[in-house]
């Protein structure tokens, strides 16, 4: 199979890369760790002025028709520069549901406010005994004349403290673990009976737990069938799954890198340690493991566009298997080849390999995902 990028597509990995690298240096992220929400809003800006906020959304919205392997080559990079902001969140999860789902006028209403920059999304899905199965939902959403109130609490929100628009999956009818009577409703974050307790993950993100408590929605906050959007919400999940097996590719890179740089400067009994043959295997090693990792955020990215959501999510499930064994890995090996240097807050190798362990425990750990392909179904 041919892999290699159109002239396009290089133009577009070329313009984000020299983005990041004029604006996200190690020392400026620490800086944007600091503003509100965790993030830049100058940055989101320069990401929404190259286009890159548009870039999966149809012509037709006001975006530019991007695929998956577009969204491979944005999420790589954001991964090298351990970039803060919420494109995950909005742009790849959010963005999905109204790619998917979303009416023209909910459309309208929702993606040239993304596009533009002035808009963020958040994605409330995950409950306190949930774990990773999304049809475990025990918020509710109830009828009220042509409207719907929603009850409940979602947790671990990324994105959640600053998002204009959240994205909520609540149960319409049935028992909390039944997989049909489930909806997702667009709700503003500024409803009356939302409220929010923010701060940040391990890996510099920040995120919410948020009570929704009688929030009163209209007609027109429903997602496709409020009644059966388990297959809906499995679809961006595993979109999301996707991007995140490409950011931790980008991040793997990045610490392969590094090491590298690292072993051949630091000096132990008078040499490089880089020298040692021991620390060579071990650097080769996190090479077969970076690119075992990036043949399959390539066949996942190759998986998104299966029509069969069976054969799709066991092909995602199974990179997301390869994905967290590498990182683990290679995220493992960077931190000893740095020594208790690379446990410290000053040394980036640290933040990479916190990001990395965030990806591996998002939306399913690997022994989740090896049980799925085991079975043989994606889905369990």
């Amino acid at each position: 199979m041919d892999f290699d990028l159109n002239e396009e597509q290089r133009l577009l990995k070329d313009s984000i890369d020299g983005l990041l690298t004029d604006s996200y240096d190690f020392e400026s992220r620490k800086k944007y760790m600091k503003e509100k929400g965790g993030w830049s809003q100058a940055v989101w800006g320069k990401l929404a002025e190259q286009g890159l906020l548009g870039l999966p959304f149809a012509e037709a919205d006001g975006g530019f028709g991007g695929g998956g392997v577009e969204t491979m080559i944005v999420m790589e990079a954001l991964g090298k520069a351990l970039v803060l902001e919420p494109y995950l969140a909005t742009v790849v999860i959010g963005g999905g549901f109204l790619r998917h789902a979303g009416s023209d006028a909910q459309k309208a209403a929702h993606v040239p406010g993304i596009i533009d920059g002035g808009k963020t999304l958040a994605f409330a899905q995950l409950e306190k005994n949930s774990r990773y199965d999304l049809f475990d939902v025990s918020t509710t959403a109830k009828k009220k004349g042509d409207g719907w109130v929603i009850d409940g609490e979602k947790f671990v929100v990324l994105n959640g403290e600053n998002a204009e628009t959240l994205i909520v999956t609540a149960r319409t009818k049935g028992d909390r673990r039944d997989k049909t009577g489930i909806g997702v409703f667009l709700v503003p974050a500024n409803a009356k009976g939302v409220t929010k307790k923010s701060y940040p993950t391990q890996d510099g993100l920040h995120a919410a737990d948020i009570t929704f408590t009688g929030v009163e929605v209209g007609a027109d906050a429903a997602l496709g069938n409020p009644d059966d959007s388990l297959a809906l919400i499995e679809r961006v999940v595993d979109e999301a799954r996707i991007a995140l097996c490409a950011e931790a590719v980008g991040l793997m890179d990045e610490s392969l890198k590094t090491t590298v740089e690292y072993i051949k400067t630091r000096k132990q009994f008078g040499v490089a340690i880089g020298s040692f043959q021991s620390l060579q295997h071990r650097a080769s090693d996190m090479f077969v493991a970076a690119e075992q990792a990036r043949s399959m955020s390539m066949f996942a990215t190759m998986a998104g566009d299966f029509e069969d959501a069976k054969e799709r999510s066991n092909a995602i499930a199974a990179a997301k298997v390869q994905i967290g064994k590498s990182l683990k890995l290679v995220g493992q090996q960077a931190i000893q080849l740095h020594g208790g240097i690379g446990m410290t807050m000053e040394a980036k190798i640290g933040h990479y390999f916190k990001r990395l362990t965030m990806i591996e425990n998002s939306f399913g750990d690997t022994d989740y995902h090896q049980r799925r392909v085991a079975d043989g179904s994606g889905l369990i």
